[in-house]
């Protein structure tokens, strides 16, 4: 899979589960499963970082979210 779509499927999915942690957290719950999609979007954006030479710089992630949907939607 290339790293470029690695990186931002788990930002994507890190992002999505912050309002389910939070909700959770206010229904008095525990955040079981957006935990669970937590650590992977963490693990699936360290193993895109650490698979590109160079890694990624944090200005360079807003040009790679455009070429990924370039890519993939158009």
């Amino acid at each position: 899979m290339d790293n470029d779509l690695l990186l931002v499927i788990g930002l994507v999915l890190g992002g999505f589960s912050i309002p389910s942690i939070v909700s959770a957290l206010s229904d008095g719950r525990a955040p079981r499963v957006a935990t669970i999609v937590v650590v992977l979007s963490g693990v699936m954006v360290v193993y895109a970082s650490s698979n590109k030479p160079g890694g990624y710089e944090i200005d360079s992630i807003p040009q790679v979210f455009v070429d990924v949907v370039g890519r993939y939607i158009l």
